[in-house]
């Protein structure tokens, strides 16, 4: 009985070129059409794993995470100094799905800096801001702003402990004013006290007391 030979059915070359150009584990510098450039690991043509993204038009830099394309893990963003082109560094901390989530730092124009909690891009749950003031806020933040429970240092030692709204101190609170030895306790309306009590505290120690001490009830 004659044998039959079946010529072997071979891939057609478009699948061996199609292969070659996915982009899958580590990869060198890999230029898109606008100039951005990304040097790191790939997973299915997305960046995935470790890498290095540089923007053209503002010359930034993202070394840290990607999962899926999008920033995801732990990573630092810089910019350039327009005037001395050096590098700065904007935010070092944890991303989810390209923004800021969990615990990081962002380093602001004019020496401002925040260190706490992110979520979605901005500022929630415990941080604390230095000011260029020379003020520092520590506390609770909710959708980028002072909102909870928190205190605020002045550059002169006073001091307000207690709630916040929408960034303005808000509900019961304390403000020790230690400049002149003396505390109101009361209640806080966007940044207004409306009723509380003024008492002598520390005035031995105040570098600048009032006159005459507060008349006990």
């Amino acid at each position: 009985m004659p044998i039959v030979k079946y010529p072997r059915a071979t891939e057609p070359l478009w699948h061996e070129w199609d292969g070659k150009a996915q982009k899958r584990g580590l990869r060198h510098t890999v230029y898109a059409v606008n100039g951005d450039q990304y040097t790191g690991e790939w997973l299915d043509n997305l960046k995935h794993g470790k890498g290095t993204q540089v923007w053209k038009r503002t010359g930034a830099i993202y070394s840290g995470d990607w999962k899926f394309g999008k920033r995801d893990g732990y990573g630092s963003y810089s910019i350039p100094d327009p005037v001395t082109k050096e590098y700065k560094k904007v935010y070092t901390g944890w991303w989810k799905n390209d923004r800021k989530c969990g615990y990081g730092a962002t380093f602001y124009p004019g020496g401002e800096r925040y260190e706490g909690e992110w979520s979605g891009g901005l500022r929630s749950g415990w941080g604390r801001m230095y000011y260029r003031d020379g003020s520092i806020y520590e506390g609770q933040w909710l959708v980028d702003r002072p909102g909870g429970q928190g205190m605020l240092r002045l550059p002169n030692e006073n001091r307000y402990e207690g709630g916040w709204k929408d960034g303005k101190k808000h509900g019961p609170g304390k403000f020790f004013y230690l400049d002149k030895g003396q505390l109101f306790e009361g209640i806080w309306a966007a940044d207004i006290p409306k009723c509380g009590i003024l008492i002598d505290f520390g005035r031995d120690e105040a570098p600048v007391p009032t006159q005459y001490p507060i008349p006990k009830v």
